[in-house]
């Protein structure tokens, strides 16, 4: 049985597993990514002041400013599509999905930040976790209204091609089935 908003059993089925596959690959990689000792011979302190980093990273140039901010955007951006893709529900809220996506970017951003507090040569900063959980929210604005959209059309293509197949005078449910192998009685 269908639910409504759904394009088929199999198909779900396929986008779920591939976007929990592709949502533990990108979460391991971020893992070995964030989690690495660093071998520096000195560490910045903590930086616990919202947007104190950003404004130090503007200091230095646009170039190297964009860089630094392009990095914290993108490192768990896929995480907006990814997060979705392995829940899987085409007919969902925008504005909930929209949610439920960065709060769980944000949770895992926080995860990360609280481990790289026993890593040796890494800190938190509380900008990287603000930038993390924009990258999310603009990746999944970008990307999964429009593919949902595209997936709901799909979806009636199929159903409206499937009811378009049906002999005039036939129901919806098709012809009874026959067994070849098996004749008929005189």
């Amino acid at each position: 049985m269908q639910r409504e908003g759904s394009i088929g059993g199999s198909a779900a089925i396929r986008i779920r597993v591939t976007g929990g596959v592709l949502l533990v690959a990108h979460l391991a990689f971020v893992a070995w990514l964030m989690l690495r000792p660093l071998d520096v011979p000195w560490v910045m302190p903590a930086n616990l002041r919202p947007l104190a980093g950003i404004r130090a990273d503007l200091a230095l140039g646009w170039a190297e400013a964009a860089h630094r901010i392009g990095e914290g955007l993108a490192l768990l951006a896929p995480l907006g599509v990814l997060l979705p893709m392995a829940h899987g529900r085409l007919a969902a809220s925008p504005f909930a999905s929209l949610a439920r996506t960065a709060a769980t970017g944000a949770l895992i951003s926080l995860g990360i930040a609280l481990l790289q507090t026993g890593v040796p040569g890494r800190v938190v900063d509380v900008d990287s976790l603000l930038l993390n959980t924009v990258g999310v929210v603009l990746a999944h604005l970008a990307v999964v209204p429009a593919g949902r959209a595209w997936l709901r059309r799909k979806g009636e293509r199929v159903r409206h091609g499937d009811e378009a197949a049906v002999p005039q005078g036939e129901t919806a449910q098709g012809r009874t089935p026959t067994i070849p192998r098996v004749g008929i009685a005189p």
